[in-house]
């Protein structure tokens, strides 16, 4: 009788392995080919997309205490790790956020020279620079933020303040000269505060330092909770496309209601994506007791609603990560594990099937297509969202409720449907339906944690099986 229960145990244990692994798709080689050329904003100032015209997912991570916390080996650790999953961006922070100016780094290096940001440790940066390079040679971006925002604007964090508007101008001059030739950099300016009243000419001067020596780099700026770079900058002429952070304390839809719906029909049109969201292993509104943790659901579900809903890509973030809290570090925000333990979190994982998903189709004509969803009534945890190109259309079905579709809307005679699921990146296909109906679609399998995209495509057109 034991070795029967061994033998079951052991079936099982394997059968449970080969589900698990089954869903870790694995990015190929480098995550980006640089031989694309530069990064630019494409002509319909939705997207990003390379000097031949190659189209970008912006795909990224925040690991805002990479260059301060972390040694080289650990580095490559991580970075080996990101670039199997299909991450195309790192966001990391030079004067990082965690006492960045007063502890040093892991080389035993502190960034500036008696806390002036206008005297640079070459030391330390000679470490940021390899980081960067060791990131180009995995085709990965750095998302570089030349400083975290306490050292701005104190509130919260750690500081100290630092710089003024001119100190900030001649930082800028100093990092945009050293880093214009640099293949692979998004400058991000800010550091989660608000860009407005005695911030706004500390930042637009920092932005400015940068571009006045940096003319190869596109720049955003990542704003506080809840908020938007596009609320300060718009119309700033270095704001190369918008940054919005959802943030850590919501569950609903009404976020990107609120955020992207605006950003999407601002003028000048920019391009505008979530570059921090509910982290994954982040306590809901930081009160786990009562509202619990983010999981691999709440990330998918916030990556769908942010690129259906206009984004043109997107940011996931892990609380344990972004900090990379290991022994003997103080845990921010209730963090509950290390950095290396929380690595393989299945929602990381997850992100790579929205890259290929969104890439088996023309990537450059989607739009939000919200008019399509007929439901009355859906719930904004539960919300259903559509996007569209020409010839296909997409809507993200979070929690298993049935999605009643104008298939009228579509332009085309006859669409070729599939689901695609959320978790695996696997697609089934529906068969061939006419589209001059009212129809009702609904997953295969419902409640929280499943999560589908319904895929419907002309069928003059033969795209392939979705994210292959």
């Amino acid at each position: 009788m034991k070795s029967l229960f061994t033998s079951l145990f052991l079936v099982f244990f394997v059968f449970s392995q080969f589900i698990s692994f089954s869903q870790e798709v694995r990015w190929k080689g480098p995550s980006v080919d640089f031989d694309h050329g530069k990064l630019k904003v494409s002509d319909n100032h939705r997207f990003l997309i390379f000097e031949d015209g190659t189209p970008f997912f912006y795909l990224g991570d925040t690991a805002w205490e990479l260059f301060h916390r972390l040694s080289k080996e650990d580095v490559l650790k991580y970075l080996e790790n990101r670039r199997e999953k299909g991450f195309t961006v790192v966001q990391a922070v030079i004067l990082a956020e965690l006492d960045g100016l007063n502890i040093p780094n892991m080389e035993g290096e502190k960034p500036l020279i008696n806390n002036d940001p206008t005297k640079l440790n070459e030391a330390y940066f000679e470490h940021v620079d390899w980081v960067i390079r060791k990131a180009e040679s995995l085709g990965m971006y750095i998302g570089l933020l030349p400083t975290w925002g306490d050292k701005v604007d104190k509130q919260w964090g750690v500081g100290p303040v630092i710089f003024d508007a001119e100190n900030a101008r001649i930082y800028g001059e100093i990092v945009g000269e050293r880093y214009k030739d640099f293949k692979n950099i998004i400058w991000i300016n800010g550091g989660d505060r608000k860009g407005g009243d005695d911030n706004f000419a500390v930042w637009n001067a920092l932005a400015e330092g940068i571009k006045s020596k940096d003319k190869n780099h596109l720049m955003t700026f990542h704003p506080w909770g809840e908020s938007s770079s596009s609320k300060w900058f718009q119309d700033a002429g270095w704001l190369d496309f918008n940054m919005m952070q959802t943030g850590h304390g919501q569950r609903s839809y009404a976020i990107y209601k609120r955020l992207m719906a605006d950003d999407y029909n601002r003028n000048p049109v920019k391009p505008a994506f979530d570059g921090e969201p509910r982290y994954e292993d982040h306590p809901h509104a930081w009160k786990p007791e009562i509202l619990g943790w983010f999981d691999d659901a709440d990330v998918r579900q916030a990556c769908y609603w942010n690129l259906f809903s206009g984004g043109f890509g997107h940011t996931y973030g892990c609380h344990a990560i972004w900090q990379m809290l290991a022994p003997g570090r103080e845990p921010v925000g209730l963090a509950r594990n290390f950095w290396y333990d929380d690595l393989d979190l299945p929602g990381a994982w997850d992100m790579i099937h929205a890259r290929n998903l969104l890439g088996s189709r023309p990537f450059t004509e989607r739009i939000p297509f919200q008019e399509i969803v007929k439901n009355d009534y859906v719930p904004e945890t539960d919300y259903i969202v559509a996007t569209r190109g020409k010839d296909y259309v997409m809507v993200y079905i979070p929690t298993g409720w049935a999605a009643s579709l104008d298939l009228k809307l579509c332009g085309w005679p006859r669409a070729r449907a599939w689901w695609y699921n959320c978790q695996t990146g696997e697609a089934s296909e529906v068969g061939e339906i006419e589209t001059n109906q009212l129809k009702s679609f609904q997953p295969k399998t419902g409640g929280r944690g499943n999560d589908w995209v319904l895929v419907l495509d002309n069928t003059e057109k033969n795209f392939g099986i979705p994210g292959k």
